[in-house]
């Protein structure tokens, strides 16, 4: 009611007497306050939309320049070479007989649009030179610890052409676009990355197909694929999809028990981020694509029955809520201003003490999202169209991002260190299967207990950032009460959150409980092990000065082969951010050289001379992998491509169909750390998280992520699938944990070495 009342700015009464008018001035004066809030976002977006459209120069640069040219022509000297004149002489032509230029004004006129046009052309070298510069990679593939005397120059021309604050987007113009890399290469890469995994009678197979291909059908359909390269920004961009990526919360540190509470600080900082974001001021730490920020709030997909849409609204000041089968729409701003963290809890705690039952069809609705694509995009049509059910999905799809309060409690137990940590890692993977909004590009939940964790779309890199912000202004500068409650007070003029409306039929409830089926019986057979390595981390393995995410691995590829007792083809993402619209490209990790190490590992007679030497080669060809894919020359993303050419040509390629149907039985990932330095994990060594996973990509196949925390800890995350006979998570860590161990002892050191 209270809510109502203050949603209507004016109320009226037709009586005998007249029209009786009555105006709610809290209504007023917050319709006021929102308008003002929503002018203030549109002038910092048009004011960074300047600073961004106009880098490396900056807009003060432009006054600069015209006085510098008006100065020069003060002084007598023509710094135009006869352009002025000639814009005088036009200025004489041009203007109407009623309008009468003086010559002091006409030459003032003239060195202005000299001015103007002497900036623009400056920029335009300035963005084209940056875009020059980086395209050069050759400073990732020096020796490690060496700069050349060329690399210097370049990183100082960087810098010079950078310009002094770049924003969030500044260097998206100015990155080069991702290159296509000649047929032939990319063959020869193919074929020298399954030499190890195929027999020599398929790989002589597999070579005259790939050779054939490389002299047919593959430069034909690699024109198409060049011709896209030139109008689109990123000739892969448009043929990737979104991942999905769940991260947790500190692995030791409870900050809290109050569920609310916790909610309060932590949505409170996700929204300081997202102001953080719409203002431009996440500062990129080198000159990578920053693209992925755009969509990371107020963004849904859409299902649809030929292929789902990707809906993004400019702004949202609303998220929506599910707690016990109830949905709630809960708005973030009041008196034109952020709501607070004692305020935000204070509204988690009323959904939480709502005492109302679900409706109808609605506790299980999120299960559409999490089914089948085709049913859901038809119930949508069908029963999502219109009315109270339109309003309400409207108000889940168009919400900045989506808050689960989770009934069960998660997180690591002393007690019971592995179960806990499984159960936690499932929840977060998929929960009850209607207890997420699977198609919400953000999704944040909330434990009973305190525990926190999200389920995203985006590229690990992206949601860690976000991640470690959220940790760090959580504890380190919100922080909460001695009560454990947020700081600060609760404030009873907010509304109270508004339940949404559903009118869902038995025909569309049929439909629910079969998209549920079909995610449980998927979610069900998820194996998923997450475990802290604790004997050693990064720092012991720097000093074996080698790359940590080779020795990682190496060590995974030798867990490997003693869980299966083969090799397998192993995915392992990298980054082409330094591309415009650059994501993500495979290294594949299974090479000759890493199958020659871990053969000789579990050769009795192979001395520990031969292993290290084997390893140091195996380490350097995995980073030089690496730095292929990094910089545009990897194998995947253009078979890929070219397969896509291939299908709008309707032309069949027996070679790429091959290529596309191996299964990627080892799938991996690394989580990046510390990208934002809001605290000092070496003073605060508690205070570290485990990171995220995702789950298997092939049915007898493994998905593993790891994080390298600090010096001393690496958080493994392993999944298969428990109607696989050949695999089994825990298994898996247990061999990847003497991996690691016995990969150490090659270097001198014992296993519980941390120093």
């Amino acid at each position: 009611m209270a809510e109502a009342h203050q949603a209507v700015a004016f109320q009226f009464t037709v009586t005998p007497d007249g029209i009786d008018l009555r105006l709610s001035h809290e209504a007023l004066k917050q319709i006021y306050l929102s308008g003002l809030h929503s002018w203030k976002k549109k002038f910092i977006r048009f004011k960074n939309g300047i600073i961004t459209g106009v880098y490396p120069a900056s807009p003060s640069s432009w006054l600069i320049v015209v006085v510098g040219v008006m100065s020069t022509m003060y002084a007598k000297i023509d710094p135009s070479l006869g352009i002025i004149a000639k814009i005088n002489r036009t200025l004489d032509t041009t203007t109407p007989l009623s309008i009468h230029l003086s010559a002091g004004t006409e030459n003032v006129v003239s060195g202005v649009l000299f001015g103007t046009g002497l900036w623009v052309a400056l920029i335009i070298t300035m963005r084209y030179s940056l875009k020059v510069l980086l395209s050069y990679h050759g400073w990732m593939f020096a020796q490690h610890g060496k700069i050349s005397r060329a690399t210097r120059i370049w990183m100082g021309l960087v810098k010079i052409f950078s310009g002094r604050k770049p924003m969030l987007y500044s260097f998206q113009t100015s990155l080069p676009r991702l290159p296509v890399p000649a047929v032939k290469d990319t063959v020869d890469r193919y074929l020298e990355s399954v030499k190890p995994l195929m027999k020599e009678s398929d790989f002589k197979r597999m070579t005259v197909l790939a050779q054939d291909f490389a002299v047919s059908l593959g430069p034909k359909l690699q024109w198409y694929l060049k011709l896209k390269s030139w109008w689109a920004t990123n000739y892969v961009s448009m043929h990737t999809r979104p991942l999905s990526w769940r991260t947790r919360d500190l692995l030791y540190v409870m900050p809290t028990q109050i569920q609310a509470a916790r909610a309060g600080n932590s949505i409170h900082a996700i929204l300081l981020y997202r102001r953080r974001l719409d203002r431009e001021e996440i500062k990129p730490v080198l000159p990578l694509c920053s693209a992925q920020w755009e969509r990371m709030f107020n963004t849904s997909r859409i299902p649809g029955e030929e292929t789902d849409t990707i809906q993004h609204m400019r702004d949202s000041k609303h998220i929506v809520v599910f707690h016990k089968g109830r949905y709630f729409k809960v708005w973030l701003y009041y008196d034109g201003r952020l709501l607070k963290p004692r305020e935000i809890e204070q509204q988690m705690q009323r959904i939480l003490d709502d005492p109302s039952e679900p409706q109808p069809g609605e506790a299980k609705l999120a299960a559409l999202t999490a089914g089948e694509r085709v049913p859901w995009a038809k119930c949508r049509q069908a029963y999502f169209g219109h009315g109270k059910n339109k309003q309400s999905l409207d108000a889940v799809e168009k919400a900045a991002f989506f808050v689960t309060l989770d009934e069960t409690e998660q997180g690591y137990r002393k007690e019971d260190p592995e179960a806990s940590m499984d159960s936690y890692a499932k929840s977060l993977l998929h929960g009850r299967c209607f207890d997420r909004w699977f198609d919400k590009s953000l999704t944040f939940i909330v434990f009973k207990n305190g525990k926190i964790g999200e389920h995203s779309w985006a590229d690990a890199p992206i949601v860690a950032h976000l991640w470690e912000y959220v940790l760090a202004t959580d504890c380190f500068q919100l922080g909460y009460a001695e009560d454990g409650h947020c700081k600060g007070d609760p404030n009873p003029n907010i509304p109270y959150p508004t339940r949404l409306q559903w009118d869902i039929p038995e025909e569309c409830q049929q439909v629910i409980e079969t998209s549920l089926n079909s995610a449980t019986i998927l979610a069900s057979d998820v194996d998923f092990h997450s475990f802290p390595f604790h004997t050693f981390g990064k720092g012991l393995i720097k000093k074996c000065r080698t790359s940590p995410d080779a020795f990682v691995q190496l060590a995974l590829q030798l867990a490997h082969y003693k869980d299966m007792g083969k090799f397998c083809l192993t995915y392992e993402a990298s980054m082409t951010r330094l591309f415009r619209e650059g994501r993500t490209e495979t290294v594949r990790s299974c090479s000759t050289e890493s199958c020659n190490f871990v053969l000789a590992m579990v050769d009795p007679t192979q001395t520990f001379e031969q292993r290290l030497r084997l390893f140091k080669v195996a380490s350097e060809k995995h980073q030089h992998l690496y730095r292929l894919a990094m910089t545009g020359s990897g194998i995947d993303r253009h078979l890929f491509c070219l397969y896509v050419v291939s299908k709008y040509l309707a032309v069949d390629s027996p070679f790429l169909k091959e290529v596309l149907s191996e299964p990627w039985r080892l799938s991996t990932s690394q989580t990046p750390q510390q990208q934002v330095e809001l605290f000092d994990l070496e003073r605060n060594p508690e205070y570290v998280c485990s990171g995220g996973g995702f789950g298997p990509v092939a049915d007898d196949g493994y998905g593993v992520s790891y994080i390298l925390v600090g010096e001393n800890l690496i958080s493994f995350h392993i999944s298969s699938k428990f109607s696989s006979p050949e695999t089994d998570s825990h298994r898996f860590g247990k061999h990847l944990t003497q991996a690691m161990t016995d990969i150490i002892r090659l270097f001198g050191f014992s296993a519980n070495s941390k120093k």
